[in-house]
């Protein structure tokens, strides 16, 4: 392990991950600066470090005070490539990530899960299988616990689900034992130059492993079967389509290398794409040694996560569903296609550099019969369902507050009928983040 005792060190962002590398760095006697454009902090957590000796710089420009460290760890909100860290590199400077670290000071076997949308429900479904089987296994990432708060708990022999990012993956020289790469489309092109660099950074999922290591890809997407040109491990497949080596759907069947494990109409969780993510993990979980017993108990009897097509209440013969967590068109897609009832769609939001147009032909073919348009995107929305033909009723930007958007939903959702939170944006322009504008959804849809 690195000596980074005395060493100047600087901590980018103080979010979670800013705070989890922050508690690290202090036992191990670092001399810590944060950076962070935030102005102001969480409360508690800034005055703890600040008074352990934690330096802070704060405001936008904050990056332009990065000179004289030799680390520099950096969260998910900074790009990689920006001027400023790319010159510290230059300087001299070590740049890392609380991931990478991970990842050189575990002791037990990481099992990695990426793709654009189902990481969280993927990793979580792996960590309760595997929980269910009775094996020592922790869950991390973006969903679970930080990381490197785990690392004097984890002992050989255990297992690490980690739900990874391309922010996290981008500079990492590691990969996991056992590699899950779901399906692969443009995300977060505001913060990536162009969809290469996403793709190459989500490669590194696979890119370092060695021999005895695995990899389960999805084999109906070209992205993510692509990569078994990259990694030297042994190759395992899931399918929603077709008989592949590993785990596949037939006529709604699940088989698990040609046993059948049961029905998808046994599952909890709804929607075609949810499959995906069953039969990954339940692939990944069986390469992890898990029984056939403790994967059926579970994959059957799993609800999902919050916020991801989160059924929330009936009310006079309308249901409601809370899918916040879909920031892209394509998990809004996959959400209306999980609906064969009259739905009520409320989208839009913020930017990050979509492409709605198969969301506008898949809009104007479902059962979608009114579209309630909010946030920046509403326009953008609009235009790709207008020229798809879209017959239904649009209201657009009819309400920035979610309470008047919950109200209009209701009054215009037909009885049997559904109304659908599934924004295909992120959510920053209206909300905090996808967790606010869900929980505000819900606890609108309550009051009614």
């Amino acid at each position: 392990m690195k000596n980074f005792a005395n060493q100047k060190v600087a901590v980018l962002g103080f979010g979670i991950e800013g705070q989890d590398l922050c508690r690290f760095l202090l036992k191990q006697k670092a001399k810590i600066t944060v950076f962070d454009q935030k102005e102001k902090l969480p409360q508690k957590e800034s005055l703890v470090c600040q008074q352990a000796g934690v330096d802070f710089k704060l405001g936008e420009d904050c990056l332009t005070k990065l000179q004289g460290f030799k680390f520099i760890f950096r969260s998910p909100g900074f790009r990689r490539l920006s001027p400023e860290i790319l010159q510290a590199e230059k300087e001299g400077a070590q740049i890392s990530s609380a991931t990478k670290l991970f990842f050189e000071l575990c002791l037990g076997k990481i099992i990695g899960v990426t793709g654009t949308k189902g990481k969280g429900t993927t990793a979580t479904l792996i960590y309760e299988i595997l929980q269910k089987d009775r094996q020592r296994v922790f869950l991390a990432g973006n969903v679970g616990q930080p990381m490197l708060g785990l690392l004097p708990r984890v002992q050989k022999g255990d297992w690490v689900v980690l739900e990874l990012s391309s922010f996290q993956l981008q500079d990492l020289t590691q990969s996991p034992h056992l590699a899950v790469v779901l399906f692969i489309t443009s995300e977060h092109l505001d913060y990536h130059q162009d969809k290469k660099e996403y793709v190459e950074a989500k490669a590194n999922l696979v890119r370092f492993q060695k021999e005895n290591d695995l990899s389960v890809l999805n084999a109906d997407d070209l992205v993510s079967s692509s990569f078994a040109g990259l990694t030297p491990g042994k190759i395992y497949c899931f399918s929603r389509r077709k008989k592949v080596n590993g785990v596949y759907v037939l006529k709604k069947q699940i088989f698990l290398f040609k046993e059948k494990l049961g029905s998808t109409e046994q599952l909890q969780l709804l929607g075609e794409h949810n499959w995906d993510n069953v039969c990954a993990a339940t692939l990944a979980a069986f390469l992890a040694g898990a029984s056939k017993e403790a994967i059926k108990k579970t994959i059957f009897s799993f609800k999902g996560l919050e916020h991801r097509l989160e059924w929330v209440r009936d009310l006079k013969g309308i249901s409601f569903y809370n899918d916040s967590f879909s920031t892209t068109p394509e998990t809004t897609m996959a959400a209306i296609k999980s609906f064969q009832k009259p739905i009520v769609l409320i989208a839009g939001g913020s930017e990050k550099g979509s492409d709605y147009t198969q969301l506008g032909q898949e809009i104007t073919h479902s059962t979608v019969k009114t579209l309630i348009l909010i946030g920046q995107m509403a326009g953008k929305i609009k235009k790709a369902v207008l020229k798809a033909g879209f017959q239904g009723e649009i209201l657009f930007q009819p309400a920035k507050t979610m309470p008047a958007i919950v109200e209009l939903a209701f009054k215009k959702a037909p009885k049997g009928g559904v109304v659908l939170l599934s924004p295909a944006c992120a959510s920053f322009d209206l909300f905090l983040d996808y967790k606010d504008r869900g929980q505000q959804f819900k606890e609108n849809v309550q009051a009614l």
